[in-house]
């Protein structure tokens, strides 16, 4: 059981987050603050930028000048701009404590991006009701990653708090950009895992009621995000409709044909237009549209089925109307399944944390992560990984305006994760 003290500083963090939601490669503020509380708690070895990012496998980032208005907006919203400066215009930070102690290194890794939607305004709706609503149009935590980000906290201040008494190395990642399986690939590739024997992530509710918990999920789906454009020729739509090239036609028929691929017989397989934006008046032949496309699966090799077909009939619907086409691919994930021996430790430590009624060892992910870069990462270098679910009961379903959480599941996560640290310090390094 955590004490009271740290129970007030988690929901703090986690209201606070709600607050002044940031999406993909926006996450200014929260990073900021974070590296600030960290500092405070006494990490003095915090990493930044090209220092925990491979530039070159950044997915699905926007363009300069939305990242300028995200960085302004952020100061003005109580941002702390020596840390933003460190950043290199990537948010995001990694904490590194060294007891000076043989023993394992363990990596954490909490999320720290909102969704792309709307916080409803109903005044039933607790966050509006207590004051803590998203206070911008478009971005609402709608998935419980302030929660993983408040709790990254909590255990952070526990582990410097028994520094003493544990062995090893932490690395505590706060990573951006996970919606749209953005962000994690560029730090696996940076290589800031490869010393690493234990790597753990963690995710709030996912159909789990509160006080469940399951030491690892497996099964996440593969996944491709990728946005595609037409261009065609305008013209006018009544005096001259063939000399128009109607790039609206093609992605409708390419967004139909997408949804028409056959399943694979292996196993599941996904494919969801989500946006569709085309034409610019009523009387002209619409010479452009733009879509965003995800498609899943759930093994590599049935993800690339997917990912092909797609790409097939988006090419043969531009050929088809005499567009152009071009696909950008803005971001992805693999499948990942946990590892025993962490399982176990975990299934152990649950036995005795406040709050948990059920434990279950493994059970099916939900979607997709791009933490799975990281758990296989270690993985393949001989190390443990696993994906924590700590049930939480749920206003409404993830990436729904209404998504509210149980804030008590938060105090569950971090006793069960400081719990397991503490046994893996215990148990030594990998075996």
């Amino acid at each position: 059981m955590i004490s009271q003290e740290l129970e007030k500083k988690v929901l703090f963090y986690r209201r606070d987050f709600h607050k002044h939601p940031e999406t993909a490669w926006s996450e200014f503020r929260t990073a900021s603050l974070i590296a600030e509380y960290l500092y405070k708690m006494g990490y003095k070895d915090l990493l930044f930028g090209s220092s925990i990012f491979d530039f070159t496998s950044v997915m699905g980032r926007p363009d300069e000048n939305i990242i300028d208005h995200h960085i302004g907006r952020a100061i003005r919203q109580g941002a702390i701009k020596e840390w933003i400066d460190k950043m290199e215009r990537h948010p995001g930070v990694m904490a590194v404590l060294d007891t000076k102690r043989s023993g394992p290194t363990v990596a954490l890794r909490f999320d720290l991006d909102a969704v792309d939607i709307t916080e409803t305004k109903d005044p039933a709706h607790r966050p509006v009701k207590e004051g803590f609503a998203s206070v911008h149009d478009g971005a609402m935590h709608a998935c419980g990653h302030d929660g993983h980000a408040a709790m990254g906290l909590g255990i952070a201040e526990l582990i410097m708090e028994h520094s003493n008494s544990l062995t090893g190395t932490y690395k505590l990642i706060f990573q951006p950009a996970e919606e749209g399986v953005r962000g994690a690939k560029a730090m696996a590739d940076k290589g800031i895992l490869d010393d690493c024997d234990y790597f753990i992530a963690v995710h709030l509710g996912m159909s789990h009621p509160t006080g469940k918990v399951t030491a690892g999920a497996q099964g996440f789906l593969c996944t491709t995000k990728f946005d595609v454009r037409y261009t065609g020729v305008s013209a006018h739509a009544g005096a001259a409709p063939e000399n128009g090239r109607n790039a609206l036609l093609a992605a409708c028929a390419a967004a139909l044909n997408m949804h028409a691929i056959a399943p694979h017989g292996k196993g599941i397989s996904r494919i969801n237009v989500g946006v569709l934006q085309a034409g610019e008046g009523r009387n002209v032949v619409p010479p452009n549209a733009f879509m965003k496309v995800e498609t899943r699966g759930a093994t590599e090799e049935i993800e690339t089925y997917m990912y092909s077909r797609a790409r097939e009939i988006i090419d043969g619907a531009a050929k088809m109307y005499g567009v152009e086409s071009v696909v950008y691919e803005t971001g992805a994930a693999t499948t990942a399944r946990s590892s025993n021996k962490i399982v176990d430790i975990i299934a152990n430590e649950a036995v005795k944390v406040d709050g948990i009624t059920e434990i279950e060892k493994t059970a099916a992910a939900e979607g997709s992560d791009d933490a799975t870069w990281m758990m296989k990462r270690v993985q393949n270098l001989g190390g443990q990984a696993t994906y924590i679910i700590v049930g939480s009961n749920l206003t409404a379903g993830h990436h729904n305006e209404y998504f509210d959480f149980d804030e008590r599941s938060l105090f569950i996560g971090v006793d069960l994760i400081f719990k397991t640290l503490q046994a893996i310090a215990k148990n030594g390094a990998r075996s």
